[in-house]
């Protein structure tokens, strides 16, 4: 119970907060699930030079801080039970004894750190790399990062007292404790999934040490307790339980209940992003392996990076025009509404969509679209088209890779995220896939998989399997229809599947030709 005035109320509300690349959200949940009341706030992102990403971590704590304030002024703070942090992963932010930051957080989307990623390959192998930690050796992860600022900026790290992830910062300013959860440290490339704890043999091979880094523990354990000082910078009751939450990515799945079941979440966001739990520590370069934010659990995911980004680029680069029509209201429902009328197979139009690179399965920089088949008959419309079934086939592609490491199947996809919305973009995916689609209803299935952990936290429900079959709802359901099933998969054994690895060499040769020219 809280105390409001005297009065007693109930702690019926939990905060899951969303720290992104973009903005920091805080969102009150009920039992049920509903979002009661919520508050934002954005803050930018810094680029050095090209495909340097870093953003002020100082700017992450003041985003929280209005997000929460904004959020406590539409309810009574002493409803609340507990808050739970979700977050972009392989962020950090070197800091100072006093948890000061001494430079810019650099992001999980830099790409600064290429030599010392294969410096890392010639250290500990990249085979080893991914056994150990889940994750296939790329620019992703902190380490790689961590090893160009050992290089570039000693100084920095010479002053540096730890490396916080982006969860393990903001606890620090809330609690006053560094410490993080698994399910928020491992995306770093630092921990040992399958002992739970950091990778000592990696870290010591680069000249790191444990101490250099915040304690572990489980998704679901109280950090620590709001301070007074954070109190009276955010509204929340001092005292208030702060639960350990996990990564963006393994909170989604938790918010759309993707967690058994031959159930899988699909994020049909700026990147197209799907995970399926297993009890299983498997590794393989069709996916990457996470720890869930459920004990026992690792959560098994694909990336495409092209999803709405696509729909994006392709709105702003070759339909801007429409934007200045004055009888076009929604420039990309038009094209949504033509491209509907367009058969399966955009009259003999494909793409795929690597237009930022291939993770899993290939986990190739080099990597670039490709697009086949053009005419005189085709027209915006049918790119448009050929875009929402390129990444499906996509997502075909990838679903396969990790059924066929895994053996288990697919059974729905739950999807969440701004592609969504698109009726026609679902049932393209169902039958391409031939798996059932069904639409979340909820927008912020990230924030809510935090709150789920909060929920489970303070015993609201037994644990947070319960607490994700109580507190997610989905709605429409999109079902593969027969001879469109049929059309789609002659085209992805034939074209699609084959056409990525039958080019790449020539892909790559591009590339090459390329540089030498600059």
């Amino acid at each position: 119970m809280g105390i409001v005035g005297g009065t007693v109320m109930p702690l019926s509300l939990v905060v899951g907060v969303d720290v992104s690349t973009t903005s920091a959200k805080a969102i009150a949940w009920n039992h049920h699930g509903d979002a009661v009341a919520e508050g934002r706030a954005s803050y930018a992102l810094i680029q050095p030079q090209p495909n340097w990403y870093e953003q002020d971590a100082d700017a992450w704590w003041e985003g929280v801080c209005v997000a929460l304030r904004e959020l406590c002024s539409h309810i009574a703070p002493a409803r609340i039970a507990a808050l739970c942090i979700t977050h972009q992963r392989e962020s950090f932010v070197p800091v100072a004894v006093d948890g000061n930051p001494i430079r810019n957080a650099i992001l999980w989307l830099d790409e600064r750190c290429k030599p010392q990623v294969e410096r890392l390959r010639e250290i500990v192998g990249a085979g080893e790399f991914h056994r150990v930690t889940g994750k296939p050796l790329t620019t992703n992860p902190s380490l790689p990062k961590i090893m160009w600022l050992m290089d570039h900026e000693p100084g920095v790290t010479s002053e540096t007292s730890k490396f916080l992830d982006t969860h393990a910062f903001l606890v620090w300013r809330l609690t006053g404790e560094m410490r993080t959860s698994v399910a928020s440290a491992d995306p770093m490339g630092l921990v040992d999934l399958a002992a739970g704890d950091w990778a000592a043999d990696i870290l010591s091979a680069l000249g790191l040490r444990i101490e250099q880094f915040p304690e572990l523990v489980l998704s679901g354990k109280v950090l620590g307790t709001i301070t007074e000082l954070a109190a009276a910078a955010t509204g929340l009751p001092s005292g208030l339980p702060v639960v350990a939450g996990a990564g963006d990515g393994q909170c989604a799945g938790l918010g759309v209940n993707a967690i058994g079941g031959g159930r899988a979440s699909l994020n049909m966001g700026t990147a197209v992003v799907s995970g399926m739990l297993t009890p299983r520590y498997i590794t393989d370069r069709a996916f990457r392996t996470l720890s869930a934010p459920i004990a026992g659990q690792y959560h098994l995911e694909t990336v495409i990076q092209s999803g709405v980004f696509m729909i994006k680029w392709f709105m702003d680069q070759l339909a801007g025009d429409l934007k200045h029509c004055p009888f076009v209201l929604n420039p990309e429902h038009l094209l949504e509404a033509a491209a509907a009328k367009i058969p399966p197979g955009s009259m003999g139009l494909m793409l795929v969509p690597y237009w930022n690179h291939a993770m899993s399965p290939y986990w190739d920089p080099a990597a670039t679209g490709i697009m086949i088949g053009w005419t005189g008959a085709h027209g915006r419309e049918h790119m448009y088209r050929a875009i929402l079934e390129g990444i499906a086939f996509e997502q075909r592609l990838l679903g396969e890779g990790r059924q066929a490491s895994t053996g288990d199947r697919v059974m729905e996809y739950v999807v969440m995220g701004g592609g969504s919305r698109s009726d026609l973009w679902c049932q393209i995916l169902a039958d391409v896939t031939g798996v059932p689609i069904v639409r979340s209803t909820t927008a912020e299935a990230t924030c809510l998989g935090a709150g789920i952990i909060a929920a489970a936290a303070v015993q609201w429900y037994t644990d947070v399997r319960m607490a994700a079959a109580q507190m997610t709802h989905t709605a429409d359901s999109f079902l593969p229809v027969a001879d469109r099933v049929q059309l789609y998969d002659r085209l992805y054994r034939d074209v699609y599947a084959p056409l990525f690895p039958t080019l790449q060499p020539l892909i790559h040769r591009l590339s090459d030709l390329t540089r030498e020219s600059d």
